[in-house]
This record gives C-alpha cells, structure tokens and sequence, in this order.
C-alpha cells in the first residue's frame, strides 16, 4: 500500500510538473540580435543576426539591438511598398512590444544599442523581416505549428549569430587595405577622398551589408585653387559631405551647389565658415524585372578651396560613428 502511495504521489508530482513544462514549450522566447559593430564602431554588421529563425505559433522573439547605427524591426504586409525612413505603421507599439500576424504591418522606430524589442507570433506563416533604414538589411521568420519539429534550438542561433557577426565585421578592410585601391578610383583626380564602402552578403534567410563608415585618406593636403573630389564605391548606403553647420533636411544639397557635366556636384568654399552640404551621394538601387529602371546615383561631391586654412567636415549621417576628416589648404 506504502509503495502504491508513493507510485500515486510521484505520478502526481509528474502530472503538475508536465502542467508547468507545457505551456513554456508551447509558447518559447527566443533571442535576437539586431547590427554588429567593431570596437570603434568603424566596422558595421547591417544584419539581423541571425537572419533566419524558425518558431512555433505563440512563440515570441527578442530583438536586441548592438550599435550605435539605427535600425527597425519591421514586418510588412505581402506587396506593401516600402517607404523611405518609415517609422510607423498600423501595428507599431511604442512600449516596446507587438503581436504579428501578418493582417497588417509593423514596425519599431528606429533603435539604438541597448534597446530591445519584443514580437508574439500567434500565427503560422513565413514572414520576411526587414530594416526600414538600410536596404538589403532582410531576413525571415519562419512560424511552425506547435505539433511540427522545429529543426534548430538558441543554442544553434547563438553560434550562427557569432559567426555571422564575425564574416560581416571583417568583410570590408580597413584604411591601410585602401591604400591602393583607392588610386583605381581617381579617374584623372589628383586628390579623391573615398567616402565609405560596403559590401552585401547573403545567406537562404536574407542579405546583410558590412558597412565602412569612413572618410578613407580623411586628412588630406592640397594648395589653394584646388579641387577635392569625394567618391563613395560601396553598393549601398548614403553619406554626405558636410561644412559647417548641418541643414536639418540631410537629402537635397545647399543651394550653392552646382552639378559639373557629369553629373557630379560641385561647391566653391572661399572660408574655413562656410557652411556646405552634399546631400545624399550613394549609389543607384539595383535593377529589377518589372520595374522601372532607376537612373544613376550620385556618387561623387567636388570642392574647390579658394582660400587657405583648415576646413573640418563630416559625413551628418555617421559622424556618430567616426565619420569625420580634415581637408588643409595651403596657400
């Protein structure tokens, strides 16, 4: 009888433990991270990390987010089309969490590090994430039934994330490994300033970009009446070319500048206060079938120095991260 006792309790303690263990199988929190960045910050990770999770109907997932460039966890609707620095969207949540069912969009305002953001799947389906400040920054959510096997556990995510993050900070090379190629850049140019570089990498989840937020030979020395020309090479990714004080509007250039034949702009700056913007200089978005093909970027920002001195700029959209540079003029 003892024993049959026993037998009953520990059947009974099994049954209130499977009661406590199911639920938090059916309804998991996974883990997240949203860019990557060197010490310095001069490498950027564009890239959910990792950009790939499969999860059950209930489950939620954590997003944190790693540097100091912004970046939004957003979903949109299948067909939505995308909109520049869209921040909101019927289904955005300021308090730091959302449920995501696919019915409609969702987006976080752009975050920084440290911040974190949570989203409930209740819905089976294959959702494509993405960030609404940086183009090929993708990846996808995978909802599973809770009866179906999921294929990986964190643990997997955990490392996959590491070496993502390891392959992206060390795709693009630092100014010494920029040294001779930026002399392919010229184009007859004696003095060119490369203004950042990127490369995109993908996996079957979505793409990553591997950003370098960098003015490369960023100090550089010429004479009075000459002209510096700044050049960005990376596919993707806007910079600017700043004097003096920023324009709240970072997009269109200062009213002084002109456009060369071609298509570079172009500025005079006669004093070391003067205050000039490039606007956006990037590359043109990629081609594709069925849609209109977009013209040529604008990839390079002349000045010609008509006056001695010292003439600090910045790139407006980065200098957070150590985009800055120095250009002397020598009589």
């Amino acid at each position: 009888m003892k024993r049959l006792i026993s037998i009953l309790s520990t059947f009974r303690w099994l049954v209130m433990l499977g009661i406590l263990i199911v639920p938090q199988l059916l309804e998991a929190q996974w883990r997240a991270t949203v860019g990557a960045q060197t010490e310095d910050k001069g490498v950027q990770a564009l890239a959910f990390l990792p950009n790939e999770i499969w999860i059950h109907a209930g489950d939620s997932v954590t997003w944190t987010f790693e540097t100091d460039e912004p970046h939004t966890v957003s979903f949109l609707k299948s067909g939505q089309t995308r909109l520049a620095y869209q921040v909101g969207c019927p289904g955005f949540s300021p308090d730091g969490s959302a449920t995501f069912d696919g019915s409609t969009c969702l987006t976080t305002a752009p975050l920084t590090k440290g911040q974190t953001f949570i989203v409930t799947f209740p819905a089976e389906g294959n959702f494509k994430l993405v960030c609404l400040v940086h183009a090929n920054m993708t990846g996808a959510v995978h909802v599973l039934s809770p009866s179906e096997l999921l294929p990986h556990d964190q643990d997997f995510y955990d490392d996959q994330a590491a070496n993502m993050r390891r392959t992206l900070l060390s795709a693009v090379h630092r100014d010494s490994d920029h040294d001779e190629r930026d002399s392919d850049h010229r184009h007859g140019l004696e003095h060119q300033v490369i203004a950042g570089d990127s490369k995109i990498l993908a996996t079957a989840g979505g793409s990553s970009t591997a950003a370098l937020p960098r003015f490369l030979h960023s100090t550089i020395v010429i004479h009075t009446g000459e002209t510096v020309e700044w050049s960005t090479v990376g596919p993707v990714g806007s910079h600017t070319v700043t004097f003096g004080a920023e324009p709240s509007n970072l997009v269109p250039p200062s009213a002084t500048v002109t456009v060369d034949a071609d298509g570079a702009r172009h500025a005079i700056i006669t004093s070391p206060t003067d205050s000039v913007n490039s606007g956006y200089i990037s590359a043109s978005p990629q081609d594709r079938v069925g849609l209109a093909q977009s013209p040529l970027g604008v990839t390079r920002f002349r000045v010609t120095f008509t006056t001695p001195g010292t003439y600090p700029y910045t790139c407006a959209l980065h200098d957070n991260l150590g985009m800055v540079g120095t250009v002397i003029v020598l009589p």
